[in-house]
């Protein structure tokens, strides 16, 4: 805390806030603030808190929200340490996929950005003149994005190595999804089709014309069937050990798409829910209490984040994130910038990082924008009730009124600027890309 003191941080926020603090005054607020996203003052400027109150009654006027039931809408504004505006924020409320601000937090600071998932290829018996003289076995280490691209680049890995024929099983056991088909043995069977390009369906030929000119087309036939195992059998042999795209990958395509499969595969490879519940208000420095979970993706309205909380862990995440030369807008979708998944037919201001969350009768949004005279403003709105796309519309328009009224910033900070040259996004499909190839058996 002392490091933030004298860092001029805390003194830029509050002069750019116009409050008037001694230094040792400072030294006994901060003391009191445990949590890592503090707020050290309120704002006397009232753009924030009067924006929220117009928001609000906008919600009553448009009959989104009876006037008795505004305590279910929850909203969180702050920059720095000055909180703008705070209604029901610090009440834990559903927060659909909101949740999964949770789960990369957790993964993030877990394993860091570059880690990647191993699936592992094995074998039961020799390989003579092409042909696998026993099972495939393939181990899933949790890689929630092995796709059509990747199982055809698994092919052709294994058509380098001389293997065209399986004359035993496909066995799986691990962790193992396919194109976020959850259960191994359906997985799996996808799997099985698409190492075999003559057993490919419409949408695995569509796949393959996407990918660059050239690209082989895997042919190895298995003759036997799908089986699951939970042990590994004496006389397998490791032929390929491949990774998946690196994590800081993994979450932004999760967060664009707010793929539920990815979320929960994720918090699985955490350690489960109540694990990473833990984890993430540790890491965000809020309460337990305001961040209640049942999984990893938010599905379910026992799934409850405070606002307060949602924007902690956002706050969380860009600390982290900055330690590795990446920023939040590297692990979410971006006005401007992605036009992809859940940013598609909002209006939101440019440059806005956020995360989006909807379950029948919730509309969650959080995220950071810039502005000139507050800088990042970081916000979070959890609204109740079943007219979604109305809420949809009311908050881009709370926020595009908010960056009018705290003037649009004239530059968009590199530290909210995605896709930098070191994170660009790897190739789906290439069979050299992470695979690491053992020498075959063959006789």
């Amino acid at each position: 805390m002392l490091e933030l003191l004298g860092s001029g941080l805390i003194s830029l926020w509050l002069e750019m806030a116009g409050v008037q603090i001694k230094p040792t005054e400072a030294l006994e607020t901060l003391a009191l603030h445990n949590s890592r996203g503090l707020v050290l003052a309120p704002d006397p400027n009232p753009v924030g808190s009067t924006t929220v109150q117009q928001y609000l009654q906008e919600l009553i006027t448009t009959k989104l929200v009876p006037e008795n039931l505004t305590e279910s809408q929850g909203i969180w504004l702050q920059s720095g340490p000055i909180l703008m505006a705070n209604h029901q924020g610090t009440t834990p409320l559903p927060a659909a996929s909101l949740t999964k601000i949770a789960t990369s937090l957790v993964a993030l600071k877990t394993w860091g950005p570059d880690h990647q998932f191993e699936t592992l290829v094995s074998s039961t018996g020799p390989i003579v003149n092409g042909v696998l003289q026993g099972d495939l076995v393939i181990t899933g280490g949790g890689d929630p994005m092995f796709v059509w691209e990747e199982a055809f680049a698994l092919g052709n890995s294994l058509n380098q190595m001389g293997i065209k024929q399986v004359t035993g099983n496909l066995v799986i056991r691990g962790n193992f999804a396919m194109n976020f088909e959850p259960n191994p043995i359906l997985a799996a069977q996808i799997l099985k089709q698409a190492l075999n390009h003559l057993s490919w369906t419409r949408q695995a030929n569509y796949i393959y014309s996407t990918m660059p000119k050239g690209t082989a087309k895997p042919q190895v036939v298995i003759a036997g069937i799908v089986k699951s195992a939970s042990q590994p059998k004496p006389q397998e042999t490791l032929l390929m050990r491949r990774g998946s795209l690196p994590l800081h990958q993994l979450i932004k395509e999760m967060n664009v798409f707010s793929n539920n499969v990815m979320a929960e595969m994720l918090a699985q490879s955490l350690g489960g829910t109540a694990k990473m519940r833990s984890q993430a208000a540790k890491f965000a420095g809020v309460p337990e209490a305001e961040i209640q979970l049942i999984n990893g993706s938010g599905l379910g309205v026992d799934n409850r984040i405070s606002p307060r909380a949602a924007c902690a862990m956002l706050m969380a995440i860009q600390r982290e994130a900055t330690t590795h030369n990446i920023n939040v807008a590297d692990l979410f979708p971006t006005s401007g910038f992605d036009r992809r998944g859940t940013m598609q037919a909002r209006n939101m201001p440019y440059a806005t990082v956020m995360k989006t969350g909807t379950l029948r009768e919730v509309s969650a949004l959080a995220g950071v924008f810039p502005t000139r005279d507050r800088g990042l403003v970081w916000f979070a709105i959890i609204n109740r009730g079943p007219q979604i796309p109305a809420f949809r519309a009311s908050q881009d328009r709370f926020l595009q009124a908010l960056v009018q009224r705290l003037q649009v910033s004239p530059n968009i900070p590199s530290t909210i600027t995605p896709n930098s040259p070191k994170y660009s996004l790897p190739e789906l499909g290439t069979p050299s890309r992470n695979a690491i190839l053992f020498p075959a058996n063959n006789p």
